[in-house]
């Protein structure tokens, strides 16, 4: 692949991030975009949230809770992402992504999100996602990346 192919699919990856935290934001103008969300993934897509024991959620499910909770026990929720790495090898890709969320105007939380990306027909899309939440008062780990 050359560097062109990589920078295109780096950006494109980027973009599917970007857009899931966008689509996944609301507040009293501004609706949540579900739709958007649920394109980003496969068929059968899986979410695996940092509640344990773990447990795999299908995408609809996962937007069904979400709705249930939009507008009631989260009034607003906002997230937004801190840093990303993206490492792509032909048609996978696996994307660590540090986040903020704002929930209620005043909750905040810092998770690293994980995706495993497949590409297909030219397009990028999750095939998994899970995440995990920075424990207690250590909200800085969010951002601490080990590497091996």
């Amino acid at each position: 692949m050359d560097d062109t192919a990589a920078d295109a699919d780096l950006v494109a990856i980027h973009k599917l991030i970007g857009r899931q935290f966008e689509s996944m934001s609301w507040n009293a103008p501004r609706s949540p975009d579900w739709n958007a969300f649920s394109e980003d993934f496969i068929q059968g897509g899986q979410l695996f949230a940092s509640a344990r024991p773990v447990k795999p959620q299908s995408v609809t499910a996962f937007v069904e809770r979400m709705k249930s909770l939009a507008g009631t026990a989260l009034s607003t929720f906002e997230e937004s992402l801190l840093g990303s790495r993206i490492i792509v090898f032909g048609n996978v890709a696996v994307a660590v992504a540090a986040c903020e969320n704002v929930e209620n105007g005043s909750d905040i939380n810092r998770n690293v999100e994980m995706m495993l990306l497949v590409k297909d027909g030219g397009r990028w899309r999750i095939a998994a996602q899970c995440w995990d939440k920075a424990p207690g008062d250590d909200q800085s780990s969010a951002l601490a990346w080990k590497e091996g």
